[in-house]
């Protein structure tokens, strides 16, 4: 069994930064096509981050050039990075990882931005 775990969001202020992680544990052989999503109150979740299988970045619109989608693959985190944040980011955010080709996703951590 698979298990991603995220780390605590939290509350910043407007152009602040935080960093989420998302840990994947339990028997991995392979970990594809990362990405994480968000969604807002009222409103469809909306893909934020992505890599590839192929090792790809793609940002989503509203975010590219303030967030940064990674991996450290020696032990199986993701991160996202976010920088100059605005209140239309907060939202619940999820970590979504294809492992040993099945889709897992995490609990989902709370990102409010306000002053």
């Amino acid at each position: 069994q698979v298990q991603l775990v995220e780390s605590v969001g939290g509350l910043v202020q407007p152009g602040g930064s935080l960093r989420l992680s998302c840990a994947a544990s339990g028997r991995i052989f392979n970990i594809s096509d990362i990405r994480w999503d968000r969604q807002a109150p009222g409103k469809e979740r909306e893909l934020v981050a992505r890599i590839t299988s192929s090792s790809r970045t793609y940002n989503g619109e509203a975010v590219n050039g303030r967030f940064t989608i990674s991996r450290d693959s020696t032990k199986n985190i993701v991160y996202l990075q976010m920088n100059t944040l605005k209140p239309e980011d907060t939202a619940i955010y999820y970590c979504r990882l294809v492992v040993n080709h099945r889709i897992y996703w995490g609990q989902g951590t709370q990102v409010t931005v306000s002053s």
